[in-house]
């Protein structure tokens, strides 16, 4: 497979993952590469709370085209924070687990919720870099991607991007929402003008309607999370606790960031990168688009138009007309 032309960004694949993930890192590895990476050739930076083995860095660095690079997590990006109530965060999980929430119990995910929210981003690995894809295991990419999505976000200005978009689990964030408005009374300066609050908001910022790029699949801007702005956030949320005492997740966390810190027309919907991370499918609205790409992706699995996404309100709030045929899938 011939290298495809053109200036590379400075920009790098990541990927948090235990030993234990190697096969699904390495199938996650292989849809990438197959359908983009191989003819670009970009980094890989895998990133642990403990040092990887050598069996997931041979498997890993075999499969992908670029540089590998390593790292593990420093402790204090992933422990408890001394502000924390010990006693009051094992109450709240054991609360979660009778009502049966979703990771409701869990404190690796929470550690992991409260890392990609404030600190991925500043683990020495990713200084080296301007621009970031997250990739999961086991996740999967349908369709070839003819272009480099590093390079139209460096050249369209966009900041943060996204394929899917939901709502949120209103157990999770109870109290998300007023540790976002305190922030918002605090730093007015950071609160850009035409921004996106018509996504998050159904009521001018009084509530919050749950929406939110599903943050498993994000390209970005390494240097808007390094912002000012966006660390200020960050603070704001992680002195009040909710990353332990509810269960807040980076999805929202990103999300409102992004809806609030960027100008609107900062945060770009990839409708042609085609993506499955159980249980939702993006599968690109338009039949033409899907054999030019050869996409091996079902159009009636594609979650886009569904009721319980929040992609429609995405395009009416930017007045995007949405691809043809997306009636079809509602």
């Amino acid at each position: 497979m011939e290298t495809a032309p053109g200036p590379r960004m400075n920009a790098t694949f990541v990927t948090l993952a235990r030993n234990s993930d190697v096969w699904e890192v390495a199938r996650s590895i292989r849809q990438v590469e197959d359908r983009f990476n191989k003819r670009y050739h970009y980094d890989w930076v895998f990133l642990n709370d403990k040092p990887f083995d050598d069996e997931f860095k041979k498997v890993t660095s075999s499969l992908i085209s670029g540089k590998t690079h390593y790292g593990i997590i420093p402790e204090e990006h992933w422990s408890f924070p001394d502000h924390i109530d010990l006693d009051k965060a094992k109450a709240v999980r054991e609360d979660m687990a009778k009502k049966k929430i979703i990771y409701g119990d869990s404190i690796s995910y929470r550690h992991m919720c409260r890392f990609e929210s404030g600190f991925f981003y500043r683990q020495e690995l990713m200084l080296n870099y301007d621009y970031y894809w997250r990739v999961e295991p086991s996740v999967e990419y349908f369709c070839d991607i003819h272009y480099d999505p590093f390079r139209f976000m460096h050249e369209n200005n966009k900041k943060y991007s996204f394929v899917l978009s939901l709502y949120e689990y209103a157990e999770t964030i109870p109290t998300l929402w007023d540790s976002t408005k305190k922030f918002m009374r605090e730093h007015p300066e950071h609160i850009v003008e035409d921004n996106s609050m018509k996504f998050l908001s159904d009521d001018g910022g009084e509530t919050y309607n749950k929406c939110h790029f599903w943050s498993n699949f994000e390209v970005g801007s390494l240097n808007w999370l390094r912002s000012k702005a966006y660390g200020d956030f960050f603070e704001t949320l992680d002195q009040d606790g909710g990353f332990f005492y509810e269960r807040w997740g980076d999805a929202p966390v990103h999300s409102i960031a992004a809806g609030l810190l960027l100008k609107k027309d900062e945060v770009h919907f990839f409708n042609d990168i085609a993506y499955y991370h159980v249980p939702f499918t993006h599968c690109p609205t338009g039949e033409e688009t899907r054999q030019e790409l050869r996409c091996h992706c079902n159009p009636k699995n594609n979650f886009d138009w569904k009721g319980y996404s929040c992609t429609s309100r995405y395009f009416d709030l930017n007045n995007l007309d949405k691809p043809d045929g997306w009636e079809k899938q509602t």
